[in-house]
């Protein structure tokens, strides 16, 4: 053993560069196969066949485990490069160099020995779910209301729970029936959280439904259909069961729970539990819920977690907005042809901003938008989005704009790194808070001027921190109760997350929204095909605000665009390193309630 020590420093430099190396090269490849076999399935275009959705569920990373412990690549990289804990890395790290914070990632790599076929049935189970949701098209021109009138365009199709969530918000604005339209959308949401919806009417025109009544028609007709019962739910169940095999082969982290959170996130569950139930239940929010309810002149509904008028596009038409950014982007090719002008519109150089629009590619999803990573530094980060027939409308604008940030991230941690393996950020909250940084500045990015952090873009963070927050912690407490009943049913899993989301509702947010026992929290799809990815995104808005007022003492948008590449080009550190080198501060709730306070004073 003693020959495959590295003793010195330039044998230990050596070997990293060449493992980084390596590790570019599979990362890269692994990439492409998911990117290439995925297409039919997610990318606009042909019908995909029962074909597609398998290859879909192949994963190239299968075998790698396996395979480099078998060649003994694993042991070489776990006798030079030993892994530290989280603790570990938080007391030490401040002390380290960049290069041992990349030996330190080395010593991530092989933490555990994962057969293949585990994750290959982790990787078919995570394809299937992901298949079962892209799919989840409510018709809005076959739903009727309470007086069967139907309210929406006859063509209009909105994926569950994004677009549902996005149509409630645009009906802030002065349009027809709006207050209407909120409702019954708020009906559709409880149906499909209960599963009480008939599972034909999804992504299928045959049927007109009333959701209120759960009455379906056709052809004028009343017709008796099945209830979807528990499918929502056996897609969560299926993942889990995967979770529970896996957890067998890691002795280290052998919770599912504890490797997302402390292993991924790098942030225990129990901390962020304890920063959400600060923020939900603090007086702060009952202040900024009195001020949305003056200005909307009527109590307020569940479903005003998604009110949507301290933007500062809100005082504009959103037909106005539309109907420009289906003349400036009618496909996929025209935004990203504009990427270069948009970057330079928020203050990067024209150098930096032809550089990282050149690596990046938009793609029509037919799912929800969504950004793809870059792993080797000669592949693109992709942007996808849904576009209409009729071009790109504000809605899907603002969620290319988000997806968009994600992309500059990506470019700028990977193509920008001086350390390979530091490449990324230390989760996925931080590219989520490049995501807000973009998506706040959508209409600046289209030439209407600079966005500054204001009173308002502060409540809007804020009320954005309040919904998801409460989203996330349903989430949490379902896989909590997941763990201590491994034996659970669909039926099963479906009535306690019903329970779980009443109960977050009831003691957070009923006085605040009122409505006993709302179903609302659980309706975001991120539960069904993204495990425990929701917290992230709460995360994502906290340091989303601490870097706004970091950015806020810089009063060009050179300067801003300059200091947000410093940041984002620290890599993969651990989050309070990041934040510190980034802010100055750890991360918190306490800015933002600070400055929600000063507001009302």
């Amino acid at each position: 053993m003693t020959e495959n020590f590295e003793a010195t420093a330039e044998g230990k430099d050596y070997l990293l560069s060449r493992l980084s190396r390596a590790m570019e090269v599979f990362n890269w490849n692994i990439n492409q196969l998911a990117v290439e076999l995925g297409r039919p399935t997610t990318i606009v275009g042909d019908t995909p066949g029962k074909v597609d959705y398998i290859l879909a569920g192949y994963s190239g990373s299968a075998h790698f485990s396996d395979d480099m412990f078998a060649n003994k690549l694993a042991f070489l990289t776990v006798l030079n490069f030993p892994h530290y804990t989280l603790a570990e890395k938080e007391e030490l790290g401040s002390s380290w160099s960049r290069t041992e914070w990349a030996y330190a990632r080395m010593g991530d790599v092989f933490t555990e020995r994962v057969p293949s076929d585990v994750n290959a049935l982790i990787s078919r189970s995570a394809a299937d779910a992901e298949n079962y949701i892209a799919n989840y098209n409510i018709m809005m021109g076959h739903l009727l209301n309470e007086d069967g009138e139907k309210l929406f365009p006859e063509d209009m199709c909105l994926l569950s729970h994004w677009n549902l969530r996005d149509e409630i918000k645009s009906n802030y604005a002065d349009v027809p029936n709006a207050a209407k339209k909120q409702e019954i959308i708020y009906e559709v949401m409880n149906r499909i959280v209960s599963q009480e919806i008939p599972a034909a009417v999804v992504n299928n025109p045959e049927y007109d439904w009333n959701p209120y009544t759960n009455v379906v028609y056709k052809d004028g007709a009343e017709v008796s259909l099945d209830a979807e019962g528990a499918g929502r739910y056996q897609q969560i169940l299926d993942q889990f069961k995967t979770y529970l095999v896996l957890d067998e082969y890691c002795p280290s982290m052998p919770n599912g729970i504890q490797r997302h959170f402390e292993g991924g996130l790098e942030v225990s569950d129990a901390d962020l539990e304890r920063m959400f139930i600060e923020l939900v239940s603090s007086e702060q929010v009952k202040q900024v819920a009195e001020l949305i309810k003056s200005r909307l002149g009527r109590e307020l509904r569940p479903y005003d977690i998604w009110y949507d008028g301290f933007k500062s596009r809100s005082t504009m038409s959103e037909d106005m907005l539309t109907a420009q950014t289906r003349k400036l982007y009618p496909d996929g090719k025209a935004f990203e042809k504009d990427m270069p002008r948009q970057l330079r519109n928020i203050g990067f150089d024209a150098e930096t901003a032809q550089f990282i629009a050149d690596r990046v590619v938009c793609e029509p999803a037919i799912g929800s938008g969504h950004a793809w990573e870059c792993r080797g530094r000669w592949e693109p980060a992709r942007l996808r989005t849904r576009i209409g027939a009729e071009g790109m409308d504000y809605k899907g604008y603002n969620i290319a704009v988000h997806e968009f940030g994600h992309n500059v991230e990506m470019v700028l941690d990977l193509y920008k790194i001086d350390q390979y393996m530091l490449f990324g950020v230390p989760a996925t909250g931080f590219t989520e808070a490049m995501a807000f940084l973009f998506q706040t500045r959508d209409l600046q990015l289209l030439g209407y001027g600079k966005q500054l952090l204001d009173s308002n873009s502060t409540l809007d963070i804020f009320w954005g921190m309040y919904e998801i927050m409460g989203v996330s912690l349903v989430d949490m407490y379902m896989w909590r109760w997941l763990y201590e009943h491994k034996d659970a049913t669909a039926e099963q899993l479906r009535d306690q997350v019903l329970a779980i989301a009443r109960d977050v509702w009831n003691k957070y947010y009923e006085p605040v929204l009122g409505e006993h026992d709302s179903l609302l929290l659980g309706i975001y799809s991120h539960m069904v095909n993204s495990p425990m990815y929701l917290p992230s995104y709460p995360i994502g808005h906290l340091i989303h605000y601490q870097l706004e007022e970091h950015l806020s003492q810089y009063k060009s948008d050179a300067e801003f665009a300059k200091e947000l590449e410093r940041i984002y080009v620290q890599g993969r550190l651990t989050p309070n390193a990041w934040m510190r080198g980034a802010v100055g501060s750890d991360l918190s709730v306490e800015p933002v309630l600070n400055a929600v306070s000063a507001i009302f004073e």
